[in-house]
């Protein structure tokens, strides 16, 4: 994370203590920043990967888009990521408080680090969470 930023140190916390869930094979898997997660493992393990990226193109830079507006950004996220080609899962980011409304987002397999900030910052996102080889999701800041 870098160490200065241009996001709200509020909103920097909320995204710390989303929580970034998709379905795997009947298996509901929660990610926590700074987390290790052993059923990621299992599931790059399955697919070959090393890498990965939960990414949403809701609610740009943190501010409440429309519904259309929203699943608009989440269509053409999801074009994007089908046109690279790689293994990519439903999932959403939500507060553990309930706090803001669950974004849809996607788990993009081997996506490896700039490329997934460069489509983070093509929609506008404060934020995406980046899972290297060591499985700890880390939060990465984009402005």
């Amino acid at each position: 994370m870098p160490a200065a930023t241009h996001i709200h140190a509020d909103k920097v916390r909320a995204y710390l203590a989303t929580r970034y869930r998709f379905n795997h094979a009947g298996q509901d898997i929660v990610l926590s920043i700074g987390q290790r997660s052993a059923a990621l493992a299992a599931l790059f393990a399955s697919h070959n990967m090393h890498c990965a990226a939960f990414i949403t193109a809701f609610n740009p830079r943190g501010s409440t888009q429309s519904d259309a507006l929203n699943q608009l950004a989440r269509q053409q996220l999801g074009e994007q990521l089908q046109a690279l080609a790689l293994p990519v899962i439903k999932g959403a980011g939500s507060a553990a408080d309930n706090s803001w409304p669950a974004e849809r987002s996607y788990l993009a397999l081997g996506l490896e680090l700039q490329p997934a900030r460069d489509i983070g910052n093509h929609f506008a996102q404060d934020a995406i969470v980046w899972i290297g080889a060591d499985l700890v999701p880390q939060l990465v800041l984009l402005r």
